[in-house]
């Protein structure tokens, strides 16, 4: 976008007056374009807060009630509040499995709860049988699973 032409004033008084209100008019504009980056700063740390507090919460609830408690907290607000990894059992073989929420193919805003119908056990699979998978929790980093 090309500059904005402000005539210049024939007087040397208006060109004076003219100079100091562009000049207050950038400082102005570099003020409040600071505050803009400063303010959306915070909001998005409140907003990762909030995705916290959410998966947490929702943690909490599948611990006490043991189900898929909705609602949920969205693929990305899950991602978003530090919680990549969604834990999971295999409700035939009993097999405890890490997804990588990030990795899914599932649209980011989809319901960490409606996943539970989607995933399905590799072993099980492979041997002909399609369980659901049994969520439960979101975590924060892939736990070290033994070989069995």
């Amino acid at each position: 976008m090309s500059p904005k032409h402000h005539p210049t004033p024939l007087s040397g008084g208006d060109r004076k007056a003219l100079r100091k209100e562009l000049v207050k008019a950038r400082g102005v504009t570099l003020m409040l374009a600071r505050q803009s980056e400063d303010l959306r700063a915070r909001g998005e740390a409140m907003i990762r807060e909030a995705d916290k507090l959410s998966c947490e919460s929702w943690n909490e609830r599948m611990w006490a009630d043991g189900e898929p408690i909705d609602p949920s907290p969205t693929v990305d607000q899950a991602v978003n509040g530090g919680f990549p990894w969604l834990q999971i059992e295999c409700s035939r073989c009993r097999t405890p499995r890490d997804i990588d929420l990030a990795a899914l193919k599932t649209p980011s805003t989809t319901c960490v709860h409606d996943l539970a119908t989607r995933l399905r056990c590799e072993k099980c699979k492979n041997a002909g049988k399609r369980p659901v998978a049994t969520l439960q929790q979101l975590a924060a980093k892939l736990r070290n699973l033994s070989p069995q």
